[in-house]
């Protein structure tokens, strides 16, 4: 089997830096797929003196021989898509025959953004800290069979008819909630103008990438979130509402998981995290405002400030080894220069209050990553090694031996801890500013 198929995906919380590690391999890739997620991700690629905020077009468009695909598993919002491709296009970026969309796909539409807020609302203290995108709205009528696909958006007064079912059916919900309903006429109106710019990509991305596959294609995977916030394998409900771990390939994309040769893990050198959820390693003092500002940890897609903690190896590992990682890509350990000291957690620590303990803890206070619901995250203690930290600029560093010794040490250990070779470092947001090893 060729070593054509790989998958780059995010270990923690997302916000890794999966942007720019996709952007760097997708020069070297046939094709570049978006395989889950919708515009609740994004993705931040500096390149050619300019920043590009990707939630939608997969990070391999900058690259013109690169084809870019947002396979089935993808939910589309398509006045997000379509100011991507306007954007896009103003800087001269060709789509034509290397831009394809699933008519797999399910919309979301305007009536899921409007539920997605009136949930929140309703929610009131226990918010789950949502983007209000529509996502998890749109991913519940995936499911319960009242969902839209772009395959009815070919044919415009089918989707009329369903549309207008629809709406009408949530408008009374969010009428409910005290929350103002669409207008049902003017979205289609807007609907309609938005599906004449999208028609011309819609296709069966299915036999698209079976051929890729048949030709030894190189093809890369781009993963929207991360893995700890998979809607199985997250603290539930503080999760996003797909998978996210590789198993999502074969259903969001068509792409047998056997087929896939490397699995490449994103994992940031601390740890952040957007929303609302337990956040066993978060830092709400001086370092944790320092690490914020320094690493200008404000969401791609929301504006909002990212909560910041120490990177947390307990959860990473348990990442890394649900999602089979051959490698690792570290990124933003840049940031980390100038702290006097750096901590890294290693395990976590029940009080012995703490009453109904699992197997894995009865004959100690700790407890694995797997083992805690979001009730256990929220009371456990992280048990921290803690590394001397370093003063010199690394963005300009080309090699691992070039790095300071105690940022080295720092590397080692983690490379040690989760058991996986760490390939590529990123030492800045430019494109240029990464050591491979």
């Amino acid at each position: 089997m060729k070593d054509n198929i790989s998958v780059i995906l995010g270990m923690q919380w997302g916000d890794e830096g999966k942007g720019k590690i996709v952007d760097l391999l997708a020069e070297n890739s046939d094709y570049v797929v978006r395989f889950h997620g919708g515009n609740n991700a994004g993705h931040t690629i500096v390149a050619n003196g300019k920043k590009y905020p990707l939630h939608l077009i997969p990070s391999g468009i900058l690259h013109p021989n690169t084809k870019c695909v947002i396979a089935n598993g993808v939910v589309v919002d398509l006045e997000v898509l379509v100011s991507e491709i306007e954007m896009f296009s103003k800087d001269g970026m060709e789509f034509k025959d290397r831009f394809f969309i699933s008519d797999r796909c399910h919309l979301i539409l305007p009536y899921h953004k409007a539920l997605d807020i009136a949930y929140e609302n309703a929610r009131g203290e226990n918010k789950l800290g949502t983007t209000a995108r529509g996502i998890g709205p749109t991913l519940a009528d995936k499911v319960s069979y009242n969902g839209i696909r772009i395959y009815e958006l070919k044919n415009w007064e089918l989707f009329e008819e369903k549309f207008k079912f629809q709406a009408k059916i949530k408008n009374a919900i969010l009428k409910t909630f005290g929350v103002e309903p669409i207008d049902i006429e003017k979205e289609l109106t807007r609907l309609k103008e938005l599906r004449e710019i999208v028609l011309p990509y819609i296709t069966d991305t299915f036999q698209l990438l079976q051929r890729a596959i048949a030709e030894d294609k190189k093809i890369l995977m781009e993963g929207a979130q991360a893995v700890m916030l998979d809607v199985d394998f997250s603290p539930y409900p503080f999760s996003t509402g797909s998978n996210t771990i590789p198993g999502a390939i074969n259903t969001g994309a068509g792409v047998p998981i056997q087929k896939i040769n490397q699995v490449l893990g994103v994992v940031k050198a601390y740890t952040s995290r957007v929303g609302s959820g337990p956040f066993p390693t978060e830092l709400t003092d001086e370092v944790g405002k320092h690490l914020q500002q320094k690493g200008a940890e404000f969401g791609t897609t929301t504006g909002r400030a990212r909560r910041v903690g120490w990177l947390d190896l307990e959860a990473t590992k348990f990442a890394c080894t649900v999602s089979g990682v051959t490698e690792i890509a570290i990124t933003k350990i840049d940031i980390l220069s100038g702290l006097e000291n750096i901590k890294v957690c290693i395990g976590y620590e029940l009080p012995p209050s703490v009453i109904a303990r699992s197997e894995a803890t009865k004959q100690s206070n700790k407890i694995p990553y797997s083992s805690c619901g979001y009730q256990e995250l929220t009371k456990l203690t992280p048990i921290y090694k803690e590394f001397p930290g370093w003063t010199e600029d690394i963005t300009n560093v080309k090699s691992f031996n070039d790095l300071p010794q105690n940022c080295q040490d720092y590397i080692k250990f983690i490379e040690e801890f989760l058991g996986v070779k760490i390939s590529l470092i990123s030492t800045g947001p430019k494109r240029e500013e990464y050591i491979k090893t």
